[in-house]
């Protein structure tokens, strides 16, 4: 009996040691945070040597060999994982096949461009290359745009939480097209019925962005485009010399009065009608303000240096205007923004 008790034992003792390593955290709860950084591409054997010299696995070669048993080898997603707690090699392998990585929260303000919604999301870790590739496809709003040539203005500016993985910059910009569709598509009859393509309300929406942060103001700058557009006039919006001054790589931070005659499809100062298409992305009030702008028949807008607008209906009183509130001021124009 004795011998028999002694074999069971002697043959129990592997299994019970691959259970107590396998499932049996080394961790506890009072154990600081561990950033654990999976590089694409990272083999199980690597990942078990990291875990050990972050000391949450006694033994790393067991994390290889049950990932081989669970037949995860080939699933562990590459990321960045918060490993928190009592966390055994069963959960961390868990984790790394659910790809449960860390996650952080993005902020795109309304009216940013393509290429500074690009340097926010590299300034938060997001990767470069993929986004860059993505937002170049217009291929993703086609069905509503299809003379876009890329996702400038389709990047719908939200907050966002954003996975820190090897694909992120791709998953970012494809949820950001996503959030501008699960805003705008439902509006597609009102953007028909102002008898505009979807198009050219985004592209009118970005100019009404840029020109003012107020959201009381919003229609009432629509609504001066919008009557320059009917009477054929040019939209003189200060934000497309900005763009096009950017794109040819050679803004400063200041407008000058050589910049007004810029030979630039987007320059609105000699280009009757509006730019080619959007210069940033606007927010869902820019949008809606587009749909529904004041009903006013003002045709010009001048800043009055404290965040707001003077708005008027004839030359001679945004004269009077430009004269009170820009007297001293260093832009060029005395049309608008």
């Amino acid at each position: 009996m004795r011998r028999i008790l002694l074999l069971a034992v002697l043959l129990s003792a592997p299994y019970l040691l691959w259970v107590y390593e396998t499932r049996f955290p080394l961790r506890s709860l009072a154990d600081p945070p561990q950033l654990l950084v999976v590089p694409p591409g990272a083999s199980a054997e690597s990942i078990g040597q990291e875990l050990g010299r972050l000391g949450v696995a006694r033994h790393p070669a067991l994390f290889r060999a049950l990932a081989l048993l669970q037949g995860a080898g080939g699933r562990l997603r590459a990321g960045e994982y918060a490993l928190e707690g009592p966390l055994s090699l069963r959960d961390i392998l868990d984790k790394l096949v659910r790809g449960d990585v860390v996650r952080h929260e993005l902020t795109i303000p309304e009216g940013k461009s393509l290429p500074e919604t690009a340097a926010l999301a590299a300034a938060r870790g997001v990767e470069a290359k993929g986004f860059w590739t993505a937002a170049r496809d217009p291929l993703p709003i086609h069905d509503l745009d299809p003379l876009a040539s890329d996702l400038e203005g389709y990047l719908f500016p939200d907050t966002y939480d954003v996975p820190l993985r090897p694909d992120a910059g791709a998953a970012l910009v494809a949820r950001m097209v996503q959030r501008f569709r699960e805003v705008m598509v439902p509006e597609l009859p009102r953007v028909a019925a102002r008898g505009l393509t979807l198009r050219q309300v985004v592209t009118l929406a970005s100019l009404v962005e840029l020109e003012t942060a107020r959201s009381d103001e919003r229609s009432r700058i629509a609504a001066v485009f919008m009557n320059r557009l009917r009477r054929n006039m040019p939209l003189q919006s200060d934000p497309t010399i900005i763009y096009a001054l950017r794109n040819s790589g050679s803004w400063d931070g200041n407008i000058r009065k050589k910049d007004l005659a810029l030979t630039s499809p987007y320059n609105t100062y000699v280009n009757n009608g509006l730019p080619p298409g959007p210069i940033a992305s606007p927010g869902r009030e820019a949008l809606l303000a587009v749909l529904a702008p004041a009903d006013v028949e003002d045709i010009y807008f001048v800043s009055r240096n404290d965040g707001t607008h003077e708005f008027s209906e004839t030359l001679a009183e945004h004269t009077r205007a430009v004269e009170r509130y820009q007297r001293r001021r260093s832009s060029p124009s005395g049309e608008q923004g």
